[in-house]
């Protein structure tokens, strides 16, 4: 089926559970990013507990401890998203998605930085990359 045909994306209900505990801004972005967008996308994480940031670097996917993330606080100014079905060896969608909803930002007038260039230098040279990473950029 093409992108011109295909039915538009919905969230599940749990990504609308998980997006509920974010900042109204990103909730904003990422609703919009939904339509037109590259792939279906799934909410994978907005606010995290004390123990699931400790989880999440434990397993090394954060470098940020508690309280310091912007996941941390609620509503969570932060939000993990990520291609869906998904494949965490497709870079390349993860890039198209992130492209999307950063241009989706743009035009609402939501400043992002996304966690595969925290650096936001157009490169690939982070140290750390959190392809599924979004977070608000204050001021």
């Amino acid at each position: 089926m093409s992108d011109a045909t295909r039915a538009p994306y919905t969230f599940s209900q749990r990504s609308l559970d998980r997006l509920a505990n974010c900042d109204e801004r990103l909730r904003r972005v990422m609703t919009a990013a939904l339509e037109g967008a590259p792939s279906d996308f799934t909410i994978l994480c907005g606010h995290r507990t004390e123990a699931e940031q400790a989880a999440a670097c434990a397993a090394g996917n954060s470098k940020t401890p508690w309280p310091k993330s912007k996941h941390n606080c609620l509503p969570a100014r932060a939000v993990d998203v990520a291609p869906y079905p998904i494949d965490w060896k497709d870079t390349e969608r993860f890039h198209r998605l992130a492209q999307h909803i950063m241009e989706v930002a743009a035009e609402m007038g939501v400043r992002l930085r996304w966690g595969g260039d925290f650096n936001m230098n157009g490169k690939a040279d982070d140290k750390f990359v959190d392809m599924p990473h979004f977070e608000l950029l204050e001021g």
